[in-house]
C-alpha cells in the first residue's frame, strides 16, 4: 500500500514535469503559427549556366512566389516581403503564382505593393492553380488592371547592355493549361531561355524539350513542415520530385521557391518563407 502512495514531494514533480511539457507543448505550438510563417529568410543561390555569355555574367534574378493573401497573410506580409526584394537591389524580379488562396478578389490585396516592384530588367509574374481555382480571370483582370506584366504561355526577349535572355512564362500546369511551345515561340534559338512554372515538377517535360536552362517554381512551399531526417510529411502533386532549393535536371536547373504564404495547416517549422536572390554565373 505504502509504494502506491503519492508523496506531496512526488506529486509537486509531476505536475511540474507535467506544466514543462504543456508549457514547451504551447510555446512549439505559438512558433509554428506565430512565429516562423512570418520569419522571411533571404536565400541567396548561384546558378551555373553553360554557355551563359559574359555579359550577363552576375545578372541577378529576385523571385518571391505563393503569396496565398487571405485568412493568413495580409497586405502588411507582402509590403515587407517587396521591401526585401527592393533592398537586394536585382537585375529583374519574378514572382510564381498563387497569389490568392480561397477567393479571386484577394488579389487587389497584393496589387497595391506588387506594383511597388522595379527592376532594370523587368518584372514579371505567372499564375498559380490557386489563381485557378478561385477565379483565373477575376485574378488575371485585377493583376493587368494594375499594371502588372503576365507571362501566360508567352516570352519576352529581355534586353542588357550587350546580350539578351529570353523569359517565358507557362500557364498553370496543374490545370492543364501550360504551353511550352507558345511560351518559347518567337525565341531566338541561341539566346539563353529561362521558365516560370508555378509546379516544380514540370521540370521534367521543360528538360526533356532541351531548350530552357533554368526553369524556377513554387507551389510546394517546401512542404511547411520539414521534420529532421525524415522531410515533408506532406506535399502537393507536382511537387513531390524538387520541393525546394537549386536542383539539376536532365541539362538544366529547376529552382524551387518556398513561398510566402501559407495554406491550411497554417504553420512552418524548418521551412521558413522565401525571397531568393539568383546570381547567373558561367558554369
Amino acid at each position: 500500500m505504502a509504494a502506491d502512495v503519492i508523496t506531496r514531494r512526488r506529486f509537486l514533480r509531476l505536475i511540474a514535469a507535467a506544466s514543462a511539457e504543456v508549457g514547451a507543448f504551447a510555446l512549439g505550438g505559438a512558433y509554428t503559427t506565430w512565429g516562423e510563417p512570418y520569419w522571411l529568410a533571404v536565400e541567396r543561390v548561384t546558378v551555373p549556366l553553360v554557355g551563359l555569355p559574359d555579359v550577363l555574367r552576375g545578372t541577378t534574378i529576385a523571385q518571391i512566389s505563393d503569396l496565398h493573401v487571405g485568412h493568413f497573410l495580409g497586405q502588411k506580409d507582402v509590403a515587407h516581403a517587396v521591401d526585401v526584394v527592393l533592398g537586394l537591389r536585382p537585375s529583374l524580379i519574378v514572382v510564381t503564382g498563387d497569389y490568392v488562396t480561397l477567393a479571386a478578389e484577394h488579389a487587389g490585396l497584393c496589387t497595391p505593393e506588387l506594383v511597388r516592384l522595379r527592376a532594370p530588367l523587368g518584372v514579371f509574374f505567372i499564375l498559380g492553380n490557386h489563381d485557378h481555382w478561385t477565379n483565373a480571370r477575376v485574378v488575371t483582370r485585377i493583376l493587368r488592371d494594375a499594371g502588372l506584366t503576365l507571362l501566360l504561355n508567352e516570352g519576352r526577349l529581355v534586353e542588357t547592355s550587350g546580350g539578351a535572355f529570353w523569359l517565358a512564362g507557362v500557364d498553370d500546369v496543374w490545370e492543364r493549361h501550360a504551353d511550352l511551345d507558345e511560351a518559347l515561340a518567337g525565341a531566338p534559338k541561341d539566346v539563353l531561355k529561362i521558365l516560370l512554372a508555378h509546379e516544380p515538377d514540370y521540370a521534367d517535360v521543360v528538360a526533356a524539350d532541351g531548350r530552357v536552362s533554368l526553369q524556377l517554381s513554387g507551389h510546394s512551399h517546401g512542404g511547411q513542415v520539414r521534420l529532421p531526417f525524415l522531410g515533408a510529411p506532406h506535399l502537393p502533386y507536382l511537387a513531390h520530385k524538387y520541393p525546394y532549393s537549386l536542383r539539376r535536371v536532365g541539362g538544366m536547373w529547376v529552382y524551387t521557391n518556398r513561398g510566402i504564404g501559407v495554406i491550411a495547416p497554417p504553420v512552418r517549422f524548418n521551412c521558413r518563407p522565401e525571397v531568393t536572390l539568383l546570381s547567373l554565373e558561367p558554369a
